[in-house]
């Protein structure tokens, strides 16, 4: 390759002129460095690009290095926002699945007279759209969409027409003296019901509570509408505690024994109204299942 052909190539960098080898400590004027650098355009493309490079390098590794931080304060620092304040993954599916499978069996349990005729239509009705509600949230309930929800809280009505026709057709017989069951099938029917109203009442507390299981996962709504122990004492609970499904579950078997309000507070108008509810169809159904039962029996 010829020198000349070379040099060509590669744009040679400004020599130093002999006042500058006589003095290492002097350094060109500004404007005499802009100007040589203007004479080779290469050269200074390359320094701003890597400098460019450099520059964008360490940008990205304090912006990791603060979003490491910000989330590791947000999750474990002194003032740690609670996992049901803010985002998460969404709850497990089978506890629910699982509730649900319970409350389809009682409700099989119960003779056909005071039951929906078929007896097994509301049932089937319950388990495909159950089975559904599994195929758009298997794992883990973090899908939102208005069909998922439409068909959550109609499975939760339909349990809650059956065991309410279920219920009223109880009652109806035991204060008309039409009921012909010895006293032990009256007291597991009436204990099928009662339960089916525990579960019935922990899922519409579960489905409404700050709008439902996504809209929690998704630490939309900042209000409660039912205030859990470890909302009020968070230092005796993990950052990573949010209420499940099982949370209702207790709240509602507690408010059904107890008729009132346990550890667990409402503090929206419905929540009350809905607790108000529940525990009048539980008194009624075991005062008079019970009065009936010693009745039979005496």
């Amino acid at each position: 390759m010829s020198p000349d052909h070379e040099s060509a190539e590669t744009p040679a960098v400004p020599a130093m002129r002999a006042e500058d080898h006589a003095d290492p400590g002097h350094r060109p004027a500004p404007a005499a460095q802009v100007a040589a650098y203007a004479e080779h355009p290469e050269v200074s493309a390359a320094i701003h690009h890597a400098l460019d490079l450099h520059l964008s390098e360490h940008l990205a590794k304090i912006e990791q290095m603060v979003a490491g931080t910000a989330q590791r304060a947000l999750h474990h620092g002194p003032q740690a926002v609670p996992a049901w304040r803010r985002r998460t993954e969404g709850e497990p599916r089978w506890p629910v699945t699982a509730t649900v499978l319970i409350a389809i069996g009682l409700q099989l349990m119960v003779p056909s007279r005071l039951v929906v005729n078929p007896i097994w239509l509301l049932p089937s009705i319950e388990l495909v759209l159950l089975a559904l509600l599994i195929a758009a949230n298997p794992r883990r309930i973090s899908r939102d969409h208005q069909v998922v929800r439409a068909g959550s809280l109609t499975l939760v009505a339909v349990a809650t027409f059956a065991n309410v026709w279920t219920a009223v057709h109880l009652v109806d017989g035991l204060i008309n003296g039409t009921e012909p069951e010895p006293a032990g099938q009256l007291l597991a029917y009436g204990a099928a019901i009662w339960a089916t109203n525990v579960i019935v009442f922990a899922l519409w507390y579960w489905e409404f509570d700050r709008g439902g299981p996504v809209a929690r996962a998704k630490g939309t709504n900042p209000y409660p509408d039912f205030q859990f122990a470890q909302m009020q004492t968070p230092e005796l609970a993990s950052n990573e505690w949010e209420p499940g499904f099982l949370d209702y579950l207790y709240l509602s078997f507690t408010n059904a024994t107890a008729f009132s309000p346990t550890d667990t507070l409402p503090l929206s108008r419905w929540a009350k109204m809905a607790m108000l509810a529940q525990s009048c169809v539980s008194l009624v159904t075991v005062a008079l299942v019970v009065a009936r039962a010693v009745n039979i029996l005496g």
